[in-house]
Formats: C-alpha cells, structure tokens, sequence
C-alpha cells in the first residue's frame, strides 16, 4: 500500500505514554454514473425462449414477459426461487396465475405487490402503472390518455418494470367508445 493510498491515524494507547498505529486503505467511491452503468446490464437473455406459451392453468396460450417486470412486481423476490427460462403473463381474468415460467412453475396474485388492472374490473383498478391512472381515471379524463401517450413518446414511462404485463400501458386502456 503506497502513502498515496492511506491514511494514518493514532491514538493513545491504554496507556498515556503508548501510541497506538492505525493504517487504513483509501477506496474510491464508485460515482453514482458508474453504479448505474452496472445496473442496466441484464443477466439473462429469454430470447432463446418461445414468444408464446401455455398457461399451465387455464391451458391458453400468452407472451413473454421481461425477467426484470417478476422481479420488480413480486413480493420479497430474494425469498423465491426465480429460475432462469422463459415467463409469461396471464391477463385471464378468472385464474389466479399472473406469471408462469415454462417449467410450469406459477406466480400467483397473492405474490405480488400490487393489484394487476388487468385482472380486475373495479373502477379504481390500475391501466397505467407508470403514471397510477386508473380505470375510471382513463374514462372519465381524456387528458389521462393524453398525458400517459405524451410521457411515453418522451420515454418517460417505465412500463417494463412497473406494468405486471411488462407491456406499454396504453395497451391497457378502455377503449375509446368507454371515454365517451
């Protein structure tokens, strides 16, 4: 360790007339930037995975979802086994399942940190995840739509990781005949 890489400290020792001899080796921070550069990396590639698979519930077929959208939306994910292969999202209604991988292992709607809009029909059910639009938000305030549409043009939103169906929210939103 060069002088330029510590620093020295003393202190007196159980006794007045001892001094006692600490080194310490100075580590640089790593800047915020440089965190974050490693941050965005993904650590597995689902692209050797179908675009489609079987609910092993309800047995109908659903896309792919993002590893990085279970991890974000699931409750305590360093307390689950998370294979790595292929996930998909279950938008039916009726069943339970929101997350199933190919392996036919299943994440239920108890599992996860918020409610999935998609799986519920209450006015205050979410549509936009990035934004916290509800149902009834996007009905009865066409600037909701206006909004969420604006923000995602800019790549404001972060549907990815917020919305369970690792989609765009706008996909989500009633239809415009609802608004009217």
């Amino acid at each position: 360790m060069s002088p330029q890489d510590s620093l020295v400290f003393t202190q007196p020792g159980p006794q007045l007339d001892v001094q006692m001899l600490f080194c310490v080796k100075v580590i640089p921070l790593q800047t915020e930037e440089m965190a974050m550069s490693n941050c965005r990396s993904a650590t597995y590639d689902q692209s050797h995975s179908p675009n489609r698979y079987r609910c092993p519930v309800n047995g109908v077929e659903y896309s792919r979802v993002p590893m990085k959208t279970i991890l974000h939306d699931v409750v305590t994910p360093w307390e689950r086994e998370i294979k790595e292969q292929g996930y998909y999202f279950c938008e039916d209604q009726k069943c339970d399942v929101v997350y199933f991988g190919q392996d036919d292992t299943v994440i239920e709607r108890s599992s996860l940190r918020l409610p999935v809009g998609v799986k519920d029909n209450a006015p205050d059910s979410l549509v936009c995840y990035c934004f916290d639009v509800t149902k009834s938000d996007a009905i009865k305030t066409p600037m909701a739509r206006e909004y969420v549409t604006k923000k995602t043009k800019e790549k404001m939103c972060s549907c990815e990781t917020r919305n369970p169906s690792g989609r765009c929210c706008l996909k989500d939103f009633p239809s415009e005949e609802h608004s009217t």
